[in-house]
């Protein structure tokens, strides 16, 4: 017993050290999301919404594709533990091989976006701004993913503190871009939208180089020579990062979906709650960071056990990272339950007529943020957990299970039919997360956590 502690103890302690920056680099992250978020409900409501429209199909299209950055992470990991840094460079660069080829294949998307609005039952208004938004945006996802590959990279190294100071260096320009894009101060064109979404651009090309530059230049990766003779093809090592990487955007395509699908359907309903649905899922997605952070690092943790076939260490880095994502998300819980309007008032400009409206709707789904909090905590976290013993395709079906044929569904029955519009749009999401963190909790612990799967070939 006394041991199992002690493991239990050094397992969380690594976890912590490992996850930490990658917190704060999520929440930096998201931070950006919050500017614009901000800044947007300053400028006006319907600039607002449409960005809450175009942001949400941006990070849809970021998602499916960060799936071959993703699954660096265990890969890597696992050379990392059995000492293989030519497996460690070939998972890498075909990571980014991939992400280059996905991120051309997108960009038509983000184009032709305010005819899809339309098509999709969106209001003209609010699809030609989101058009606008799309276009300029669309240019920053190849960058986007290239930092989500090299952030993994890096990770799986625990070498995580450069990504958290590349983001907070991005913050600041993200912020600076938004005021003066947005706004037209200090003599740049007043944007809008469009302001934002080039912002964002900068902000990305930013991280790229500095992330970049650290990976290429730092003493202990060096020896990988990570960027050099990057054109030579690696087909096997592409093969094994598509085919652990495509469940894993699959998967996050279908949670992504259900939130997306929640925001389409919410447009249907009014502006005022699409723009309330954006802040509520802002705040949703602050405390998410954390968690993600912890699934990340447990996938690391989990990994290099996986990759020296230690059961035991495996467990306790299981058990760590759970119980400390519980921990948090029951703190999360008191925050929404009992702030919800204090959170909401932050992102509504004073004096903005709509903003009583925004307030009381914005608070009561808030509410409903509270109920599914240990739902998304857990799912996440069973995904880091299966991820880091390359176990994908199975929680991809189910992903897709409890989101798209029990959460969408549900969210459309309760608002529509039985009447709860916008709030029973988001109990249809805590429907869908609950299937899904029992699915897949139960897979982790019935399966690797009892006997550990063979390393990937």
């Amino acid at each position: 017993m006394g041991d199992n502690r002690t493991l239990f103890a050094a397992q969380a302690r690594a976890l912590l050290a490992l996850g930490l920056p990658m917190i704060g680099s999520n929440l930096a992250q998201i931070g950006l999301h919050v500017t614009d978020t901000v800044m947007m409900g300053w400028y006006s409501v319907p600039a607002l919404a449409a960005v809450v429209l175009g942001a949400s199909s941006f990070f849809i299209l970021f998602i499916l594709g960060s799936g071959f950055g993703v699954a660096i992470m265990p890969l890597v990991a696992s050379a990392v533990a059995a000492g293989d840094d030519t497996e460690s460079r070939r998972a890498t660069r075909m990571g980014l091989w991939l992400s280059t080829l996905y991120a051309a294949l997108a960009y038509p998307i983000f184009w032709f976006s305010g005819p899809i609005f339309l098509a999709l039952g969106q209001k003209p208004e609010t699809a030609a701004i989101a058009q606008s938004f799309m276009r300029i945006a669309g240019l920053g996802l190849a960058p986007a993913l290239y930092v989500m590959a090299l952030k993994s990279y890096l990770a799986a190294h625990e070498k995580t503190q450069v990504v958290l100071w590349a983001t907070l260096g991005g913050l600041a320009i993200n912020a600076a871009g938004n005021w003066a894009f947005i706004f037209g101060h200090w003599g740049a064109p007043e944007m809008g939208a469009s302001g934002s979404a080039l912002a964002t651009l900068l902000t990305q090309i930013f991280g790229l180089i500095v992330i970049v530059a650290y990976a290429a230049a730092h003493p202990a990766l060096r020896r990988h020579q990570l960027f050099r003779r990057f054109w030579r093809p690696d087909w096997p090592g592409f093969g094994r990062v598509f085919r652990l990487g495509y469940p894993i955007g699959l998967t996050s395509l279908a949670e992504g979906g259900l939130f997306q699908a929640t925001a389409l359907m919410m447009g249907w309903i009014g502006t005022v709650q699409l723009a309330a649905h954006g802040i509520a899922l802002e705040l949703a997605s602050i405390t998410f960071m954390v968690h993600l952070g912890l699934s990340q690092a447990a996938t690391v943790r989990v990994g290099r056990a996986h990759g020296r076939r230690d059961g035991a260490e495996l467990r306790a880095a299981a058990l760590s990272a759970q119980a400390l994502s519980v921990a948090f998300a029951l703190i999360c819980v008191a925050a929404f339950t009992l702030f919800p309007e204090t959170l909401i008032g932050l992102y509504i400009r004073p004096g903005d007529p709509l903003a009583p409206e925004i307030l009381a709707f914005g608070t009561r789904l808030l509410l409903v943020a509270a109920l599914f909090q240990l739902a998304d905590a857990t799912q996440v976290m069973a995904l880091g957990l299966l991820r880091g013993v390359h176990d994908t395709h199975v929680p991809m079906l189910m992903a897709g299970l409890s989101y798209w044929c029990l959460g969408i569904p549900a969210s459309y029955v309760l608002a529509f039919p039985l009447g709860l519009c916008g709030v029973g749009l988001w109990l249809g999401l805590v429907v869908g997360l609950c299937c899904a963190a029992g699915l897949m909790m139960t897979r982790f612990w019935t399966g690797p956590a009892r006997t550990p799967l063979p390393t990937t070939p």
